[in-house]
């Protein structure tokens, strides 16, 4: 509550810290504004800077640390037996006090010490609002006068703004890149780990996969990949033949044909597919569109399973058409007019045009919204889940129950786990797998645009 109170407290100062400093501009300058260095405006965006910028890092540096801190204090009345308890008792006692704190039934009755222990975290808890409160206050203030007291003539007021303003992109951008980092590292040390306890060929190359054989200390041979590697491809194939002809079609057809009322509403409705979520398109894929895979193959002769690849497949390629269809449609819309005028005048029809002119220059655009597209198909989990089913089977029959790499990872966390089984760390190692296929489709995208890019004036 004292944060959410301190972030309206500061936004007030920076409001009135901008103010302040705009009116202080306008003061030195005598009512001769153009003997600033700077507009007022700057002025104003120097001292707001000064008065928010320090108290929102330090709500954000709490924020960080307040939990465990408040917690190790709340923790140290602790009788002497229970703190010298092993790192897993002491993590769970500490999760039992934070419960109890928060009002959250534990299961059991509490023992004193831990009931004793959730009050001091109460009262640690406000007492270090109200500080936090008082020292941002203060810091915001404190700003305020710094900044307002350097405001002159002379000020480059706009040249330290923007300064400031760099400093917080080249930030963010770090952040970015820092977080990709910090996946990419963690999956790296936790794959390491899995195949230090089962060997990467047999990983890579297995053709058998059972995780649950890890508890039962049989985990030799159980952690073959294939089977997920083959659905998810499987699958992935059967959704692009969808998405890929449809949304290219689509996308021809909204920019080269259709009219501007037909495109008005075309372009919006086929939108909507994207804004569905994907638990509705699974359920669309379990209840309507599996029952209609085993009728139409019962029809033909086909041993139809009740959850299929094909069914998957099929309902996914219909989810990505939006995917496709837009991205392409717009890459088509920026093709300049004057290489069609050009086609026309030499007598290409506009079939021809769109072939022969269209097409090629926008194929960097269309590759890069099929890759896209791919990218998508691979990493979807809940319509798989819930129309292609669990099972791991190694098959080329899209009539058969198959399941994906995300299908896998997403039944294997659940709820509480710990990180020191095969079963488990199995999901880093499918996890690095899918980063490397991600990066390779990256890659040959991004071949794919520089070989076959196209320079207009």
């Amino acid at each position: 509550m004292q944060s959410t109170i301190l972030i309206a407290v500061i936004m007030g100062l920076t409001l009135v810290g901008y103010l302040l400093g705009r009116s202080r501009a306008v003061a030195v300058a005598g009512g001769r504004l153009s003997h600033l260095h700077s507009i007022p405006s700057y002025h104003g965006f120097f001292v707001a800077i000064w008065a928010g910028l320090p108290a929102f890092l330090l709500l954000a540096v709490w924020s960080c640390f307040q939990d465990q801190l408040i917690a190790s204090l709340a923790m140290a009345g602790l009788p002497d037996t229970v703190r010298q308890a092993d790192a897993q008792s002491l993590t769970l006692i500490k999760t039992n006090i934070l419960n109890i704190a928060h009002g959250i039934a534990t299961g059991s009755e509490p023992e004193p010490s831990l009931r004793e222990a959730a009050a001091t975290y109460n009262q640690l808890q406000s007492l270090a609002g109200f500080c936090l409160l008082a020292l941002g206050s203060a810091l915001a203030l404190a700003g305020i006068v710094h900044a307002r007291r350097q405001i002159s003539m002379d000020m480059r007021a706009r040249n330290r703004v923007e300064r400031m303003l760099s400093i917080g992109l080249v930030l963010c951008s770090l952040v970015a890149i820092l977080t990709t980092v910090g996946i990419v590292l963690s999956l790296l040390f936790e794959a390491i780990q899995f195949f230090s306890r089962v060997p990467i060929t047999d990983f890579l190359f297995g053709l058998h996969w059972n995780p649950q054989a890890a508890f039962s200390g049989d985990a030799a041979g159980s952690f073959g990949a294939v089977p997920l590697f083959t659905g998810t491809l499987l699958i992935t194939v059967i959704a692009m033949l969808v998405a890929v002809p449809i949304g290219l079609m689509a996308a021809i057809y909204m920019s080269e044909y259709a009219t501007p009322g037909a495109r008005a509403v075309a372009k919006p409705v086929l939108e909507i597919l994207a804004g569905i979520p994907t638990v509705v398109y699974g359920f669309f894929a379990a209840l309507t569109m599996a029952p209609a895979m085993q009728v139409l193959g019962s029809g033909l002769g086909f041993d139809v399973s009740s959850q299929s690849a094909m069914a998957a497949g099929l309902v996914m390629g219909i989810m990505i058409i939006p995917f496709v269809s837009s991205l392409s449609d717009d890459v088509i819309n920026a093709v300049p007019q004057a290489l069609r005028d050009g086609s026309y005048g030499l007598g290409a029809t506009k079939s021809e045009t769109i072939r022969e002119i269209v097409l090629p220059a926008a194929l960097p655009g269309i590759v890069g919204a099929v890759m896209l597209a791919i990218s998508r198909a691979i990493g979807e989990t809940m319509i798989v889940a819930m129309a292609a089913g669990l099972s791991a089977n190694l098959t080329a029959n899209p009539f058969a129950a198959v399941t994906t790499v995300t299908v896998q990872i997403a039944s294997t966390i659940r709820g509480d786990q710990e990180f020191d089984s095969p079963k488990t760390l199995s999901v880093f190692g499918l996890g690095l797998v899918l980063f490397v296929v991600t990066l390779i489709l990256n890659v040959v995208a991004l071949r794919v645009v520089q070989k076959y890019r196209e320079k207009y004036d």
